[in-house]
């Protein structure tokens, strides 16, 4: 976690980070290659998890949107069990269980013109979610995505919840992303 983007140092100092976000942010700045050719760290979570039996169909290029990838190899590796589906990025409303009050490492899934986007809850401002996803300006970042656009909240199960999955409260810094395909 040395690598944190301005402004999110403070996670650091919270106690135990829920695994989602501790593993999401081991991959922070993981980019595509745009053009021909594709990173091979994307490709190689498309691997990983048809090893592990979570079905991954379809995904040959990361120029295909990896949200979902990248949710599903999060998930998986912090031990959680990835969605039927995962590179549809709706798919994962049926992810957990439902809540009303978004907090630390929870799933959020956002509705965006010709689909959908998925991430994880860092932190909020009054208008918009402080997002870890993939598929970000392609690459895994934290991005800003407005608050109308979220369609579901998802809160993995826990055996032992840490203490730091509860909502932040963050001033309104940069852009709003609109498209994160």
């Amino acid at each position: 976690m040395t690598n944190l983007p301005k402004g999110y140092e403070w996670l650091r100092n919270i106690g135990q980070l829920p695994r989602t976000v501790s593993e999401g942010l081991a991959m922070l700045g993981v980019a595509e290659i745009v053009g021909k050719g594709s990173n091979r760290t994307i490709i190689a979570w498309r691997d990983e998890l048809n090893h592990a039996g979570i079905k991954i169909v379809g995904y040959s290029d990361d120029d295909i949107p990896w949200c979902g990838l990248y949710a599903a190899i999060v998930t998986h590796r912090a031990g959680k069990h990835a969605v039927e589906g995962p590179l549809w990025a709706r798919n994962w409303v049926k992810f957990g269980t439902a809540t009303n009050e978004p907090s630390l490492g929870d799933i959020l899934v956002f509705a965006r013109k010709g689909g959908g986007h998925v991430g994880f809850y860092v932190a909020e401002d009054d208008g918009a979610y402080h997002v870890l996803g993939g598929n970000q300006s392609n690459r895994v970042s934290i991005t800003r995505i407005a608050k109308d656009r979220c369609i579901a909240v998802r809160r993995p199960i826990y055996r032992n919840k840490p203490a730091s999955v509860r909502p932040y409260k963050m001033k309104a810094t940069g852009g709003l992303s609109v498209n994160e395909a």
